[in-house]
């Protein structure tokens, strides 16, 4: 076995035991894409895990920026998914700013960020989800804007959905995703909440709005569909119905997402990756949507613009990047304490 068909079994193996929704929805892939796609998300997956998994999360970040830096620099560390990833660099020229997005998505998770509005929600959800989505966009070889639009729609629904189920986990956890402008216009003290989380009505309703905005979007990234290779639309929307399953336990449990979390069954993912398939039918003959040319979600705008650019930059942190990563390194420097002299 060749090195790199080593390190795509390793990243198969990587997201069939790490994420059981993304491996069920990418059987429907054709193989050209879902190969690189696997390398694409076992080195996302893991690196949200790399942060996610330890307590010290400033050093977890700031290994990511390197080992990022090092595959669009053509040498990966050591590493099956790396080497995989870097792979996929090259084949598809990945737009820099992609992953970077993501990286920055992880250390706004590092440095505990919280979130006054459902916008910056969305944001991060752009950065940590949509930014996935447009790459896998690339992977497709689809660069139109109004795709790409509708992918970044479906991250962020997917994200919300997520954020809509793990309400009580993340709590327990010390982690806020809710909106915070609504938690104070509820009279809710966060230091109170995450001492006792309760599945309150309060907060019942804060989950039924998130996943109502998740609804929105999930309908709005449908109109995208028809823009994409019809042998990779089962796939795409597997992905879509799979998530938007969860949101429906989450409704059925109503809206309690802290005493219980939201679990579907290989039964209900196979009826949904049957539903996918005879809704990638129907879109092969439907008309296309004028909802296609909705504008991008003003977060997930700066995403388009990076994943159209058929040229692009392989160069540099972002600004925001910048200065995420020397509050990282000045949060790392205070937990390691003064230098000492020799």
């Amino acid at each position: 076995m060749t090195q790199a068909a080593a390190d795509m079994e390793h990243c198969r193996e990587a997201i069939r035991t790490g994420s059981l929704s993304f491996h069920a929805a990418s059987r429907l892939l054709p193989a050209h894409v879902r190969d690189p796609a696997l390398a694409l998300y076992a080195f996302c997956r893991l690196a949200d895990d790399a942060v996610d998994e330890v307590a010290d999360k400033a050093p977890a970040v700031l290994r990511l920026r390197d080992r990022l830096e090092r595959a669009f620099d053509g040498r990966p560390i050591d590493a099956p998914a790396d080497r995989a990833f870097t792979r996929v660099i090259d084949q598809f020229d990945m737009p820099r700013a992609l992953p970077e997005a993501l990286l920055e998505g992880l250390a706004w998770d590092a440095t505990g960020r919280r979130y006054a509005s459902l916008s910056d929600i969305r944001a991060y959800s752009a950065r940590v989800a949509s930014a996935v989505g447009a790459m896998m966009c690339v992977l497709m070889r689809v660069r139109d804007a109004d795709a790409l639009a509708r992918a970044c729609d479906l991250g962020v629904a997917m994200q919300l959905t997520n954020i809509a189920r793990d309400v009580g986990e993340d709590a327990r956890a010390g982690r806020l995703y809710l909106p915070t402008d609504w938690v104070e216009d509820a009279g809710i003290d966060i230091d109170a909440f995450f001492a006792q989380p309760e599945p309150t009505d309060d907060i019942r309703q804060m989950v039924r709005r998130l996943l109502a905005e998740a609804t929105r979007l999930y309908h709005r990234s449908e109109a995208g569909v028809s823009m994409l290779p019809m042998a990779a639309r089962p796939g795409i929307l597997a992905a879509r119905h799979i998530y938007d399953g969860i949101g429906t336990q989450v409704r059925r449990a109503n809206h309690d997402s802290i005493t219980q979390r939201a679990h579907t069954s290989g039964a209900q993912k196979l009826g949904w990756l049957m539903r996918a398939s005879a809704h990638a039918a129907l879109v092969t003959v439907m008309p296309r949507s004028a909802v296609l040319h909705a504008r991008p979600l003003d977060e997930t705008a700066f995403l388009v613009t990076a994943a159209a650019d058929p040229r692009p930059s392989r160069q540099g942190w972002s600004d925001g990047l910048t200065e995420v990563f020397t509050q990282l390194a000045l949060q790392d420097q205070m937990d390691r304490g003064p230098l000492r002299p020799n």
